[in-house]
């Protein structure tokens, strides 16, 4: 559209329109496809004309725009999930205001007003067509619906983004609620939208022009733990094709973002498994050596997220994946009508988990915001078997995964299916509360924590109860914890 040239401006004529109070919606989910320039300037611009606005997003940022921003001390409230220790430290300290939501809940939030109007929607695009769609780059996000009820829009067009994306997205708006039919996407490869993300020219106010690669993923390669949980993971999968729950195809797979979710991915490579299909969230590096090597047929998400070396390979090689990828907005790609109708196995990571099986993914000793729950609440409380991964111990074997009862709560017990650490995995279904300790403490603790749970175990019995617990020592394990610097009692051995 030749009028949209008179809208290219700098990145810094477009944060001067940013006023103190506005909320503006930034795409960007885990690292990729953030918006990268216009931020950046609001950053340079704080330093001589504070002001603070509100920060929505998908998810995560790159390029350390959450650390910026929080040192800039630019935001009034962020959400609906960060990565970023700076920003964690501030929420914590109470700096900041940060509402911590299910990732499919945004744009129902902003769509039904609770959240207030978007001013500004500022997202990066590797094109904007002559019929007035923006085509998105490597992250889908909120992008939509940021685009659909801002006031204005900013595009960031990023010539460093491969132009191959182009026809990678499915982008389907699904109504206002109480307005809305069925999400018509029965199999994982059909596409229900458009290619872009559509929009009223009008509302384009300016458009920027950038070239900066993403930010690289910060995932850590396998190690001897993260393998001995695939290979536990993996003989899951084998005793329910055995039980005929299962093929050799298993089911559409989901595996949330980090490095213990990707090295247990990474392990289907070596295994049975084959003509797999993948509908998630972000599609780590994992995703794309399973294609590599044959494994994947096909694989949607919101967001591709690599690291620097894989990155490199994917995007100079994308035409190799066309035809095998689609990108989707978060609130489709964690959708509870879709990931029930189509029967995931989904994979998420735990901070802690309690013999009961009530999974804590976000807080650290019940007060300490992590990152966010992310999509794992999506996921978790519809998917077909909901996976929980972690290492049984942390911090050189001072804080025991496994313990008495969470500190925070953020998937109860009824969504919580199978739990997996290096030590085994614990299969919960049909399982009674009273059931469940044993399976739990014999297969995933550690065994230097093995006598110390027994021990509670026991005592909680003595007080009966369908789910028993000794109230006042609940949670004695994070207080020694803190008094301590270790869960593991004074009487106990250590770890070797």
């Amino acid at each position: 559209m030749e009028e949209l040239k008179n809208r290219i401006v700098s990145a810094d004529e477009a944060a001067s329109w940013i006023e103190d109070g506005m909320t503006l919606g930034l795409s960007g989910f885990t690292r990729a496809g953030d918006a990268k320039a216009v931020p950046m300037s609001l950053v340079e611009r704080a330093k001589t004309d504070p002001f603070k606005v509100n920060i929505f997003t998908g998810a995560s940022l790159g390029f350390d725009l959450d650390k910026m921003m929080a040192e800039a001390g630019i935001i009034h409230k962020r959400l609906p999930f960060q990565a970023d220790p700076v920003m964690r430290k501030e929420i914590n300290e109470g700096h900041l205001l940060f509402v911590d939501q299910h990732l499919s809940h945004t744009a129902e939030s902003i769509r039904s007003g609770i959240l207030g109007p978007v001013d500004y929607a500022i997202v990066e695009a590797v094109a904007i067509t002559e019929d007035g769609l923006i085509i998105p780059a490597t992250s889908v996000g909120n992008s939509s619906i940021f685009v659909d009820r801002a006031e204005n829009v900013i595009v960031e067009l990023n010539t460093a983004q491969p132009a191959e994306l182009e026809g990678l997205h499915d982008i389907f708006n699904p109504n206002d609620p109480g307005k809305r039919g069925p999400i018509r996407l029965t199999s994982v490869d059909e596409r229900i939208g458009e290619i872009g993300i559509r929009v009223d020219p009008v509302k384009i106010k300016g458009i920027v022009l950038t070239n900066a690669q993403d930010s690289p993923s910060t995932i850590v390669p396998p190690d001897a733990e993260t393998a001995q949980m695939a290979d536990h993971l993996i003989a899951f999968f084998r005793e329910e094709v055995k039980a005929g729950r299962l093929t050799n195809e298993l089911a559409p797979l989901q595996s949330g973002i980090g490095s213990v979710a990707n090295a247990v991915m990474h392990g289907l490579i070596e295994s049975e498994f084959e003509n797999l299909e993948v509908y998630s969230e972000v599609l780590q590096d994992a995703v794309f050596d399973l294609f590599d090597c044959g494994k994947i047929r096909f694989a949607s998400g919101c967001s591709i997220t690599l690291s620097e070396e894989k990155m490199q390979d994917v995007y100079s090689n994308l035409a190799r994946y066309q035809g095998k990828l689609v990108l989707r907005p978060q609130e489709i790609s964690n959708h509870p009508e879709l990931i029930r109708r189509l029967g995931l196995l989904s994979i998420n990571t735990a901070l802690e988990a309690d013999i009961y099986g009530n999974v804590n993914s976000t807080h650290v000793l019940g007060t300490k915001m992590m990152n966010g729950i992310g999509g794992s609440g999506d996921f978790a409380r519809n998917c077909r078997t909901a996976i929980f991964v972690t290492k049984s111990t942390a911090k050189g074997g001072a804080v025991s995964s496994i313990v008495p009862f969470v500190s925070h709560v953020d998937h109860t017990e009824h969504d919580v299916d199978v739990i997996v650490t290096e030590q085994g995995y614990a299969d919960l279904r049909g399982l009674a509360p009273r059931e469940r300790v044993l399976v739990i403490i014999e297969n995933c603790a550690h065994p230097a924590y093995k006598e110390q749970l027994r021990r509670y175990y026991e005592e909680a019995l003595s007080r009966g109860g369908q789910t028993p617990h000794v109230l006042e020592k609940a949670l004695s394990w994070h207080t020694r914890l803190a008094e301590t610097g270790s869960m593991l009692e004074q009487s106990s051995l250590s770890l070797s």
